[in-house]
This record gives structure tokens, sequence and C-alpha cells, in this order.
């Protein structure tokens, strides 16, 4: 008698729900995301949507619905100090940098679950450099502290350091903590000055003007500087050890 043919362990929609959520195929599906988001923007520009077309409707609703569409668009790449200044332009100085920090915090949590949800497996395994093995370190081991740096000198692209801190094992509540607090002196320089923007010689404008120039030199002059400290420990480990010689025995 012929033996019984064995059947496929797997049924096929386990073996399809499987290769649908394996690790390369959700990195595939959030760089799709990304790529839509950004060509989304340079379409239709919502950044000026938000500076010059917004509805003039006051109340703590359109402050929401600023936030909220802040939100959407930094998480689509478009560029936080175009948006600082319309929230200052729009609401004015109190009103507007709570719109700002709110949707910061939601734009940057958002860019944060699909980095951690559809990213991270896929990405981990591939942190081989010296510098992205430093700043995994950093993150994971130093979360809060390393991301409120970050946030207050603007010298890293908002998007970047949201996808590092995901890839990381940093946890949310670090994640979200440090760039509510971190954002709020660069966030409200910016708000003001847009607020200031048709009295560009008053005081509060140029405090502002001077706060963005100062804290753009400060984030280089630290970037410079963990460029080097970042390069010694490869320098140290590159020089090889001097040979210890044998000891020498007494005629």
């Amino acid at each position: 008698m012929l033996a019984p043919v064995p059947r496929p362990t797997d049924p096929l929609a386990v073996r399809c729900s499987r290769a649908l959520l394996s690790p390369r195929s959700r990195l595939s599906l959030l760089a799709l995301v990304l790529l839509t988001a950004g060509t989304l923007v340079l379409l239709y520009e919502p950044q000026r949507l938000l500076a010059s077309g917004w509805p003039e409707t006051g109340g703590a609703g359109a402050v929401l619905l600023f936030a909220v569409a802040y939100g959407l668009c930094t998480a689509a790449f478009v560029p936080r100090p175009v948006l600082n200044l319309a929230a200052g332009a729009l609401f004015g100085s109190a009103a507007g940098l709570t719109a700002a920090v709110a949707g910061t915090v939601l734009g940057a949590g958002l860019s944060f679950t699909l980095g951690r949800v559809l990213g991270q497996d896929a990405l981990r395994p591939l942190l081989r450099g010296r510098w992205l093995r430093a700043a995994d370190g950093q993150l994971s081991r130093h979360g809060f502290r390393s991301m409120l740096a970050i946030r207050l000198f603007p010298g890293v692209p908002f998007a970047a350091a949201n996808y590092c801190a995901a890839v990381s094992r940093m946890g949310y509540v670090p994640f979200l903590l440090a760039t509510a607090i971190g954002t709020v002196p660069n966030t409200a320089a910016y708000v003001v000055a847009g607020a200031r923007a048709d009295e560009p010689g008053s005081p509060a404008f140029l405090f502002s003007a001077g706060f963005i120039v100062l804290s753009g030199l400060a984030a280089a002059v630290v970037a410079w500087r963990k460029r080097h400290a970042l390069r010694r420990p490869a320098t140290a480990a590159a020089v090889p050890a001097a040979p210890e010689r044998e000891p020498v025995a007494a005629p």
C-alpha cells in the first residue's frame, strides 16, 4: 500500500501572513509610506496652507486643529521652522507655542511608532558601523538625556532623530518627554519671530533671531567635539600594542 502524501504543516494563509509581516516586508511598507508622504508634500505643499491659507477662526478648536496638522506635516518631512513661524503668525506667541509644541510631540510620536513597528526588526541587524553602533548605544542606555540634548541643539534633523530613536531600544515615555521639554526653547524662538515678523526691529524679534543663530552655532560646536570624541576610541583600538619582550636569562 502506498504511503500517504504528507500535507504541508503550514497552510497557505499562514505562510502568506508570515511573509507579509516579516521584517523586510514591514520595512518596505515603511519606505512606501515615507515616499508617499514626501511626494504629497512636494505636490501639495501643505506648509503654504498652514502659513497663509489657514481659515480665520479663533479659539481652542483652531489651535487644536493646527496642532494635528502640524504633527502630520512633521511626520511627512515638512521643515519645523516653517511651521513654527506659521504658528506664531497665526495665533501669537502663547497659543502658537502651545500648538507648535503639541504638534511636535504628536509628529515625533507618529514617526517613532512607524519606525518602531515597521522598521526596527529589519534595521537593527544592520547597525555595524562605528557611528551607528555609538548612536544606538547612547540612545539605548541614556535615552532621555541623549534625546534631550538632541532636541535642545538643533543640529540633528527632526525626522532623522525620530527614526534613529525608534530603531534603538529607547522607550516611548523618555522619548516623548525629552521631545516635549527639549523643543520648547528653539520652538519658542521661531514662534515669537513669526508673531513679531511685522516688527523686525522690536526687541522680541531681535532676541528670537539672535537665539536661533546662537543655538545653531552651539549645535555645530557640539557636533564637532562629539565627532572627535567618537574618533579617539577607534584610533586607539587601531594602534596595535607593542609586543612584550621575553625576559633574558642571566648567564
